[in-house]
C-alpha cells in the first residue's frame, strides 16, 4: 500500500486517453459527458499545484464521423483526411470544456523525427517547461496528417507516445485510462478464474509473455503495447497505472492513493537514455 500512497505526491502527471474511452460505442460521436468529467478532473489536479499532460487519441474517429466514413479507413491518405478534419474539431472541444474552468491548453503534435532529431526534441521539451511555466495544460497527439509507413512510431494507439512523453518532460507519473481495469494473469474475457495483477514491481519475460499480442482481443491481449510503455515509463523514473477508463474518476482515486487497476512501480535506470531505447526497438528506420 505504500506504493500507492506515494502516489498523492506525485508533481508531474501525464494522462492517456484512448479513442475509445472518447467515443460512445454506438454511434462513434464523442462522449461529451465524459470528457466534461475528465477535464474537471484535471484541471483540479492542476489547481492543486501539478502540472498534468493529456496524452488523447480521437482525431480520426472523430474526422471519420465528420465526413460520414462509416467503416474504419484502411488507406493512409484517407486515415490522414480524417485526421486533418478530426484533430481541429477535437481540439476546439477540449478547448472550449477548458475553457469553461478557465484553464488555458495548448496543442502539441508529434512525430517520429520530433524524438529523433536532436534539435526538435531539445525545442519540444523547452516547449513543454515553458507551458507548465506559464499554467498551461498541453493536449498531446500524433501528427497523424503527416505521418507515412516510414516514419511511424508505432506509438500503439499513444500508449507509447504517452510513456515517451513521460520519459520527455521528467514526469512522476503516467496514468493509462484503458478499456480494462488493468493487467490480468490472462485474458478476463475467457477466463473466469483470471485474476487482476494489482501491482508489479519488475517487468520481467513472464509478464511480458502474459500481455500476449497487441493484436489479440481486449483483456490481457491488448496489454502489449501497454507493458512496451511501462518499461519506458518506469525506466525513465517514473510509476505507471492501467486502469478502466469507463469511469475517469479513476484518476482521482489513484491519486488519492486508492488500489485501483495495475501500477507499475519505478525501476529508474541511471544509463537510461530514451533515444537509445527508440533506436533500439527500431523505431528509426
Amino acid at each position: 500500500m505504500q506504493g500507492r500512497e506515494l502516489l498523492k505526491n506525485k508533481k508531474r502527471i501525464v494522462i492517456k486517453i484512448g479513442s475509445s474511452s472518447l467515443t460512445h460505442p454506438e454511434t462513434g460521436s464523442l462522449n461529451l459527458e465524459k470528457m466534461e468529467r475528465l477535464i474537471r478532473i484535471l484541471t483540479d489536479l492542476h489547481n492543486q499545484g501539478k502540472d498534468v499532460v493529456l496524452v488523447t487519441s480521437g482525431a480520426i474517429a472523430v474526422g471519420r464521423k465528420a465526413l460520414g466514413i462509416q467503416e474504419r479507413p484502411t488507406m493512409r491518405s484517407i486515415k490522414q483526411a480524417c485526421a486533418a478534419v478530426g484533430q481541429a474539431s477535437l481540439m476546439m472541444v477540449y478547448q472550449k470544456l477548458f475553457a469553461e474552468y478557465n484553464q488555458i491548453t495548448a496543442q502539441i503534435l508529434m512525430t517520429k523525427y520530433t524524438m529523433i532529431n536532436d534539435i526538435s526534441r531539445t525545442n519540444a521539451k523547452n516547449t513543454f517547461e515553458e507551458l507548465f511555466a506559464m499554467g498551461v495544460i498541453p493536449v498531446v497527439n500524433e501528427n497523424d496528417t503527416v505521418s507515412t509507413e516510414e516514419l511511424d512510431l508505432d506509438f500503439g494507439d499513444n500508449d507509447t507516445l504517452s510513456a515517451i512523453v513521460t520519459a520527455l518532460v521528467e514526469g512522476d507519473l503516467l496514468i493509462l485510462l484503458s478499456d480494462i481495469d488493468g493487467l490480468y494473469t490472462d485474458d478476463p474475457h475467457t477466463n473466469q478464474d483470471a485474476k487482476l495483477i494489482p501491482c508489479v514491481t519488475e517487468i520481467n519475460e513472464e509478464l511480458s509473455n502474459m500481455a500476449k499480442s497487441s493484436t489479440s482481443s481486449v483483456g490481457t491481449g491488448g496489454m502489449a503495447t501497454k507493458v512496451s510503455a511501462a518499461k519506458i515509463a518506469t525506466a525513465s523514473g517514473a510509476d505507471m497505472v492501467i486502469t478502466n477508463g469507463e469511469d475517469v474518476r479513476n484518476i482521482h482515486y489513484i491519486m488519492e492513493g486508492d488500489e485501483v487497476g495495475t501500477l507499475f512501480q519505478s525501476c529508474q535506470k541511471d544509463n537510461f537514455n530514451i533515444m537509445d531505447y527508440i533506436v533500439s526497438k527500431q523505431y528509426q528506420r
